[in-house]
């Protein structure tokens, strides 16, 4: 049967990026243990389209997925890349999937066991054979206002914040060495699960660490600068203010190669 994707288009416009998203598929995470996690990621695949090409073929990104088992780490990943551009025949490639990555942990006090969940970004692209890829998780914390502390009798506004960070890597960096490189960065962390005593705990360890979302900011950017194994790195907090109808954000980036 004839090829028409592969036909020649007399308009000769290249295009940018052309592909699938919001694919499902199922994934295999290699943990710091040497253990393995289960997950499900939403894919978005795309190459670039040469100016003399009607269309790329679709029906290859959603292959590739289904022919070997999906595991995740940055070199597998930086692999998937390669495969695309050339199974694709194209100069230039992107992937992006997000998933969300769990992990088991104890509370303070109780030592009960949950699961917490973090929602995991990662993004890569291949471009004239360039690869370059930026690992981003977003961090579930509790802050704790320090001026509210300091002007009220008793008690202190605090709530539950994000602190969304992306690094580009020069070795490997295991995912829950960075969540816990930045949940150390927080007022207090956050539990699925917490007892009274726990709860307690936690509530007197934030009261006790207070921090501005501009504190928090800088706490993570000073952590990752402190890591050989980061590259470049951006983080952005977001406090969703307990006494305000909107909230607070900070955002550093950085380059440590320039």
């Amino acid at each position: 049967m004839e090829d028409v994707q592969g036909r020649h288009d007399a308009r000769e416009i290249p295009i940018n990026r052309v592909g699938i998203k919001d694919i499902a598929h199922p994934i295999v995470i290699e943990n710091r243990d040497g253990s393995r996690s289960t997950s499900v990621a939403t894919f978005s695949m795309s190459v670039s389209l040469s100016h003399d090409q009607k269309g790329t073929h679709m029906s290859r990104f959603v292959q590739m997925l289904n022919e070997n088992e999906t595991v995740i780490s940055a070199k597998n990943f930086h692999q998937m890349l390669q495969a695309m551009v050339t199974r694709l025949e194209a100069d230039n490639g992107y992937i992006e999937m997000q998933f969300p990555y769990f992990v088991e942990k104890t509370a303070p006090v109780s030592k009960v066991k949950s699961l917490m969940d973090y929602q995991v970004n990662l993004i890569g692209q291949i471009e004239q054979g360039h690869l370059d890829s930026t690992l981003e998780v977003t961090i579930p914390v509790k802050s704790l206002c320090p001026c509210s502390k300091q002007i009220s009798e008793y008690g202190a506004h605090n709530q539950r914040s994000h602190i969304t960070v992306g690094i580009n890597c020069s070795a490997k960096l295991w995912l829950n060495e960075l969540i816990q490189m930045v949940e150390a960065q927080a007022s207090a962390e956050l539990y699925a699960i917490l007892k009274r005593p726990d709860e307690k705990y936690i509530t007197e360890q934030a009261y006790n660490n207070p921090k501005f979302v501009e504190d928090v900011v800088r706490d993570v950017a000073n952590e990752f600068d402190l890591c050989d194994k980061i590259s470049r790195y951006y983080v952005h907090a977001e406090n969703f203010e307990s006494i305000h109808n909107h909230s607070a954000f900070a955002v550093i980036e950085h380059d440590k190669s320039v």
